[in-house]
């Protein structure tokens, strides 16, 4: 028997990091401000540790969907597995070409295109799809809060959040 509703459940458990950041940022603050010395040093080091980890937590909680969509997803190693109910693949991020959201399905996918083979489309609500984010910040040269802003925007039509800076030159090449 639980107390508190799964919807608050659900809502608290999205914005964890940031949750055991401020928890966290709150001890620190305490104990800095009742210690001398090393030990206050070392207080404020973990007063700034929780800071990232604010900051990083409400980066994911933005990319976060709310889940219970068609397939699973599993990132191990640098590989993007979908396993769907009509389809499925697996993709290398070091194989990546490029990186696109489709928001004209409902829900979004996020399309992964690589070198050679099928592109994977991935329901943004598929269940394990917070694990792309790690993911998808290993790609060189994505910027987070241009991934962020697209996800949110959820606007109906093909955006491209990234391309690998060969592909992007040879289409900057044709124009």
């Amino acid at each position: 028997m639980s107390f508190i509703r799964p919807e608050a459940r659900a809502s608290l458990w999205r914005w964890r990091e940031v949750l055991f950041g401020v928890g966290l940022a709150c001890f620190a603050t305490a104990w800095a401000l009742g210690a001398f010395g090393i030990v206050r040093m070392l207080a404020l080091v973990l007063l700034g540790f929780a800071v990232v980890l604010i900051l990083a937590g409400i980066q994911r909680s933005r990319f976060r969907g709310r889940g219970g969509g068609q397939g699973v997803v599993q990132v191990i190693e640098g590989q993007v597995t979908y396993y769907g109910p009509l389809n499925g693949g697996a993709v290398a991020i070091s194989e990546l070409a490029a990186l696109s959201l489709d928001g004209r399905d409902k829900p979004a996918h996020w399309l992964l295109v690589p070198d050679q083979g099928a592109t994977l489309q991935i329901p943004v609500s598929a269940e394990g799809a917070d694990a792309l984010f790690d993911a998808f910040n290993g790609l060189a040269g994505l910027r987070t809060e241009h991934l962020l802003r697209i996800k949110q925007a959820a606007l109906p039509r093909l955006q491209v959040v990234w391309r690998r800076q060969d592909v992007q030159a040879r289409i900057n090449a044709l124009n």
